[in-house]
Order: C-alpha cells, then structure tokens, then sequence
C-alpha cells in the first residue's frame, strides 16, 4: 500500500472509501443524471441585460434617479442621428428619411413616445418676438410634408424651416451644428414600467432602422445604453467560438502533458461538468446569462482545469510507481487504477479543498459591491468553484479509477526514463531558496511591488477613455458616438442635477429661479462641460421676448407676475419642470464620460452647493416643502433650494465610480483575509501563511500598474479581476507548500524539501499557468474589448502568480522560517 496514505489521517480513508469510492457506479449515475438534467437547464439560459443591473440603486445619486425617472426620464437614453453623406440637410430626400425614422424610432414598444424629440414631433417648437407680442408653432410647419405623394419642397420651404431650427434654440442639439444632420432623441421606458425591457430586441429594432434608411446619400448613427447592450450581446456570440479554441488548446497542451489523451479528456470532461452544472444552477436560482458575465464560465473552466491537473498528475504517479517519487530508485510497481484513484483523492483532498475554498471566499466578497450585475458574477463563480470541488475532488478520481493506460508497462518504462530529465532546471531554481539569492530574490519582489503601487496610482475609477470601452475603438457605436460628438453640441454624455424647491418655485420664489440660473452657469464654465440646460435660461429668453427682444432684458423678473409670465408657457413635456414647478432640473451635457471629467463636474456641483446652502441630505426637501406650504396657505414662504445628484447617463456613471472606489480596498482586504484565515486553519504556521500570500500582494500591485498603462479604468467588469486573480492565484502557493511541508515535516531541510516538491508538483503548475494563460490569451482577438483586456489581466495573473509561488514562496520561506526547519540538506 501506497507510504504516503498510510501517513494521512483515517478520516481520509474513510471519506475516500465510504463517501466516494464505496459506491462508485452509484456516484457516476447520480452525476451521470444531474449532468443531463443541469444541461437541459442550462440551454433555458437566456440573455439577461437590464441597465439597473449595472447601477448602485442605493447609491445617493440613484436614489434621485429613482425619484424622478418617471418625471424626467432616466439615463436611458437613444439618440439616432441622420446625415447627410454630401451637402446639408436642404432637400426633400432628407426630409422624408427623417421623418420616416421618427416614425420609426416611435413605434418601437418599448420607446416612451411622449419623450421623443425630433424636428417631427410637437413637442420641438420655435418661439419668436412679434409686433404684438410673442408668435409660435412647430419647427415643422403643417403645411411641409415631403412624405406625402407629389409635395415638392420649395427653398422658401427649407428658408423657413431653418428660421424655425434657429428661434428654436436647437442648433447643435437636434439639428448638426453645420447642417448636416438631425437627432432623434428618445427614452426608453422605465425596466419596473413593463414586465420585460428586452434590450436585443431594442437593439436589434434600431439596427433595422439602420439597414432600412441608410442609403448613398444618407447615414444612420445611434448611440444609447440598448445599443451597447445588443452590440455587446453580438460580440459576445463569439464567446462560444473562443470558448471551443480554449478547450481545444487545453486539451492539447493536457494531452501533451499526461502523455494520455484518455487521461486529458477525463480532465476536461470533469471541468466542462462544473461549467453545465454552473450554467444549469444559474437557470435555478432565476438568472439569465448577462454579456458583461459571460467570461464566468471560461474562470470555472480555468479553475477546474487547474486543480484537475494535480489529481492525473498524483493518479499517474501512484499509479505507475505506488507514490510520487523524487528518482527512478524509488519507483515501486505502482498501484492498480482504484488504488491509485484513492491514493491520489486522499493526498489532495485538503489542499484541493483549500484553495477552492479560498476561491469561493475570494468570489462571495465581491458581494460587498451594491450592484446587482457584480452580485449575480459573485454567485456565479462561487457555485461554479463550490461545485468545481465535487467534480475535481470526487467525479475526477472516480472516472481514473475506471481508465487505465492502454499499456502500462510501456507508459511506466517512458515515465522511468523523464524522472530526472528536468532536475538540472529544479536544482538552478532551488538555488533561489538559499540565503543570498532568497534575499535578492526578496528585494527584487518589493522592488517591483513598490513600482506596482506608484504606478498603480495612475489608475482610474471609471473610464479612462471616450467611448464604450467594452467595445474596440473601431466598433460601429464607438464610430457613431464620434461622429454625433463632431457634428452636434451634445451627445448621450449628461448629468442632470435636480433643484428641488416650494410648489410654484417658478412663479413663486425668485431667489430660488435666481439660485438655480447661478448653479446653470457655475456649471457651464466647468471643463468637459459642452451646454447646460434649465428652466431659468428658457425663462430670461421668454422675458427677453416680451420686451422687444432686447438683450438688457435677459434677466430673471424679480416681480412674482412677471417671473409668471416668462415661465407659465413651459409645458412638463418641455423637460424643464414638473407639474407644479417643485422640481426643476439643470442638465449639463459633457464632452465625454471620462472618469476624470465626470468627477471634475460632480466636484463642481458640490462645491457650489455647500457655499449657497443648497444641500439637504438625506431629505426630498420637494415633499417637506409642500407639506408645509399645504398647513400654512397663503403664509407660506420659502426659498430653499435641495441640489440633488443626479440622473443622466453621467450621473449613473457617477454612482457606480464611487461605489466602486468605496468598495475596492475593503474587498481586496476582505479576500486577503480569507485566504489569511484558511492557511492559518489548514497549516497552523502564520509565517507559512505570510509567504504565500505576500506574492498575491505584489501581483496585485502590479496588475493595478498594468491597467493603469493600458488605460482599463476600474469599474463594475474590471474589479472583479482582481479578487477572482487573488483567489485563483494562491492555488499555486498552496499545491507547492503543502509538498514542501510533507517533506520539511519528514525533518528534510528548506532547499531540498522546496526541490522535491518542484520535482513532484513543479512541472504540473508550470503546464496549468502555462496553459490557463494560453487559453485566456486567445481572448486579444476577440470583437469586445472588455474581453481582449480580461484575457491580457487574467493571462497577467495566472503567469505572475504562478511565478511568485515558484520563485517567490521558497524564498520568504527561508527568511521566514529560519531556525526552523532542520539542518540537513541546507548546507
């Protein structure tokens, strides 16, 4: 019987013999039967992408979101823009083209009709000074319809209309500022207003618009949140093609390695199991399969792959030798495939178990993140590796006790003449463990950890582009955003600030309106800030107007009547008030989304807030306001004004920068500490402990210096990395140590306990990162840049930490640890 399981305590035997391999026809059924019903499951699975999913719905900022996107909208916003290729927007053909995706974009359920704006829709209308006071209509007149048989349009027709365009205001906001083109805007309906807001639907809706108007002369371009969400689906559908190289090429490189290709797809059978099981529990728990959570199953296949690799490596060695030996002197004749099966399930099961545990801890603190989207990736991984340690630890050697090699003598004579192939390799690497090259070794670590933090400093909360930058820059959104961005004033990019004040604030409380016309302005003159828009701007026009156009007048009325006079036109549907004129939002729209732009406006709101006691927190000062303006009548009077944060896109964006800021360091401490308190609990050895995680640190470290180079901001998809790199990365930490303590136990010295453990564990974490890294970097390929980056960021994590558990560990284990280990062998 096999040395090493005599010298594990019983209570593996009996698990390996009762629970596992007591019963194994028994065991295979009930995987056989979970596997069919968990795949019958897992192909209900549809695509579930839902904007609130992405957004920290208790953040302050998106609870004024919450308030008010039925009054103003939301962030979810579509902007369809038509160009002309040639020329301006002076001919009937455009005409008509616009017109017809009005129409369009307005018969998409799913679109709010009463928010469409469009030089077609009523609610774009000019308003101008006349003899006897003030005239207006549609920008549109009736009497202009290109789409209509036989109408031919006039340049008085087009004089006309661009008159209208100008008195309207809407130069560089639905009309191109140099002609060329018109904008739809739209709103989609609030998610909690419908049973199902299908985003692919809406996405695939305006794509046909696309197709269907877009000709020589014209050009169709369409930004919004269900643009990226369908774009961003179709990207994803090469995630299955990706999916099938990376199992390919593992299965390649596993072949190669176990010298077996029964061996190697047992490893991937048992892997791509945990992957069904996964996909099957998320159909279960009443998930979809989000495009920004699509990567998950690719980790569950790495991880799996990753621990599988350790058991056909123990199996083969108790299997050709009786035990994993250091030199052909040792081999014994090897056990049969059962016994080996056990052998190998015992050796790993406590290692095996404790870093996938360390996995799962790692995933569940990603649930400190409010967000729903980071949530459901945190359940996914954490069932997907929970479920990892019943198909690696329990299915995988049950499936080797059943195969065997097709001829053992001949795979034991070839494996007998490897032993010793690569100790040349293991002795220079042991060296690294001896006290002058340990030290080096150590100094050049916190060298690079002390560069990872500078650097990483230059790392952005948020993103560090313009664009999306899920998509590459060549990405037909990103093209049309940029193109929107060059011909218009505006673009998808704002935040809208609500100002929050008495019922009939504008009629009411000039100091209000005046302090509401300041806030515009103080916004208007921030950086990254392109136009703002609020009710006080329209209001002093309107005054303007009633006083011959003179400029002079262009002023807020201090007279109550007056101040009635310049704003009681504004109809809600304007989106420059509520009903009763409590609520008055200030919109500013920006550049870009930038991190850093975003922050410098929010800075900005904040700042002008506190100096004019325009900030009530925690309160709907709206509500309290007209409360007591219904108990005190016509007594009434206040001048309060509650600038809130924020809706818009911008604002959104905003929410969950901070959120993700907030969270980033106490989940990395979170993680940390788990894997902290699991190697304290399976080894008993806080310096052990030390040495195994101070490289996850320094790999942290780096990877925040890699991001920050490759302008990949930190934000919902991205901060995941970093825990899901910690917790797969002190699996390689935990196979070499937990070898090393067998020997160091056994009295063996430091050195020669590290170069067993590299002959007996080395070459399979060298082919698992090796490999993990491999199939991850197919990813630089991928139409998603999100994708191209994870797979850079998780090829970076498996090969670092793979090369601090190798290089890194033994080192810090001999300053650490010494005076006591036992002198033989050190010297």
């Amino acid at each position: 019987m096999n040395q090493s399981m005599h010298a594990n305590p019983s209570l593996f035997r009996r698990l390996a013999e009762g629970l596992v391999f007591g019963s194994r026809p028994l065991v295979l059924l009930v995987f056989a039967v979970l596997t069919v019903a968990m795949l019958y499951f897992a192909s209900q699975l549809r695509v579930d992408a839902g904007f609130k999913k992405q957004i920290p719905l208790q953040h302050e900022y998106m609870q004024t979101f919450l308030d008010y996107e039925r009054e103003f909208g939301g962030a979810n916003r579509v902007l369809v823009a038509l160009m002309a290729r040639e020329g301006s927007i002076d001919s009937q053909a455009f005409y008509t083209k616009l017109y017809h995706v009005t129409q369009a974009v307005m018969a998409i359920d799913e679109v709010d009709d009463a928010r469409v704006r469009s030089l077609f829709t009523p609610n774009v209308r000019f308003v101008e000074v006349v003899e006897d006071g003030f005239a207006g209509g549609n920008v549109i007149p009736d009497t202009f319809t290109p789409y209509v048989d036989g109408f031919v349009a006039s340049e008085e027709d087009f004089a006309t209309i661009r008159a209208n365009i100008v008195k309207a205001n809407i130069l560089g906001r639905l009309v191109a500022k140099d002609w060329t083109g018109a904008m739809v805007w739209a709103e989609l309906v609030p998610e909690d207003a419908v049973e199902k807001l299908d985003y692919q639907k809406v996405a695939a809706q305006l794509e046909a618009i696309r197709q269907q108007y877009e000709d020589e002369h014209h050009s169709v371009h369409i930004i919004g949140f269900a643009k990226v969400v369908g774009d961003i689906a179709d990207g994803a559908r090469s995630v299955v093609a990706f999916f099938g190289v990376t199992v390919a090429i593992t299965f390649l490189l596993l072949m190669a390695y176990t010298r077996s290709a029964r061996h190697a797809a047992l490893g991937i059978v048992a892997a791509l199991t945990a992957v069904i099981w996964t996909l099957g529990s998320l159909r279960l728990l009443g998930f979809g399969i989000d495009p920004m959570n699509i990567l998950t199953p690719f980790l569950i296949f790495a991880i799996g792959v990753s621990h599988g690799v350790q058991m056909i490596n123990a199996w083969i060695s108790e299997r050709l030798f009786g035990s994993e030996i250091i030199d052909a002197s040792q081999a014994g004749t090897g056990l049969d495939a059962y016994a080996a099966a056990r052998a190998a399930f015992a050796k790993l099961l406590l290692p095996g178990s404790v870093a996938l545990a360390s996995d799962v801890v790692g995933f569940l603190t990603i649930l400190l993140i409010p967000i729903q989207i980071i949530r459901e990736l945190a359940i996914t991984a954490s069932v997907g590796v929970a479920l990892i340690i019943l198909t690696n630890l329990i299915l995988l050697p049950i499936l080797l006790s059943y195969i065997d090699f097709a001829k053992p003598a001949l795979a034991r004579e070839k494996a007998l003449k490897r032993i010793g192939r690569r100790d040349h390799y293991w002795r220079l690497l042991t060296r690294l463990s001896e006290p002058g090259p340990a030290l080096a070794t150590i100094v050049v670590a916190v060298s690079l950890g002390v560069f990872g933090f500078v650097h990483g400093q230059k790392m952005q909360v948020g993103d560090s582009e313009a664009g999306v930058p899920e998509l590459r820059p060549e990405a037909r959104f990103n093209q049309d955003a940029a193109k929107i961005a060059d011909h218009f004033a505006l673009g998808i990019d704002s935040i809208t600030v609500i100002a929050e004040a008495r019922p009939d604030a504008c009629t009411l409380s000039y100091p209000a309106m005046e302090l509401i016309d300041r806030f515009a302005w103080h916004l208007y003159n921030v950086e990254g800030v392109q136009q703002v828009i609020s009710l006080p701007q329209a209001a002093k026009i309107v005054n303007a107007g009633w006083n011959d156009g003179s400029i002079r007048w262009r002023v807020l009325p201090r007279d109550p009547d007056t101040l009635r006079v310049a704003t009681q036109g504004f109809e809600t549907d304007s989106g420059l008030l509520n009903a009763d004129c409590s609520a008055i939002p200030v919109t500013a729209f920006l550049t870009d989304h930038k991190a850093e732009t975003i922050t410098r406006v929010v800075r900005a709101v904040k700042e002008f807030r506190e100096a004019n006691q325009a900030w009530y927190p925690g309160t709907n000062l709206r509500v309290e306001l007209a409360e007591r303006a219904l108990e005190e009548g016509d007594a009434f009077e206040s001048h309060q004004v509650n600038l809130r944060l924020a809706t818009g896109n911008a604002g959104v964006m905003a929410a969950t920068n901070e959120r993700v800021s907030a969270a980033q360091y106490p989940m990395m401490g979170l993680v940390y500490l788990a894997v902290i308190v699991l190697c304290l609990l399976a080894y008993r050895s806080p310096k052990a402990t030390l040495a195994i995680v101070l490289p996850l640190v320094i790999v942290s470290l780096l990877a925040n210096a890699l991001m920050a180079s490759m302008n990949i901001g930190l934000k919902v998809n991205t901060l995941p990395v970093a825990a899901l790199g910690v917790g797969i990365g002190v699996d390689y930490a935990i196979y070499i140590y937990s070898r090393m303590k067998e020997f160091l136990d056994q009295g063996l010295g430091l050195s020669e306990a590290y170069f067993r453990a590299l002959k007996l564990t080395g070459t399979a974490v060298l082919f698992t990162g090796l490999t993990l890294a491999a199939g991850v970097g197919t990813w630089i390929f991928s139409e998603l840049k999100f994708q191209a980056d994870m797979g850079v960021l998780l090829s970076f994590f498996f090969l670092m930490n793979m090369i601090g558990a190798i290089v890194l560990l033994p080192a810090l284990l001999r300053w650490l640890l010494r005076g006591q280990e036992a002198v033989a062998g050190n010297r």
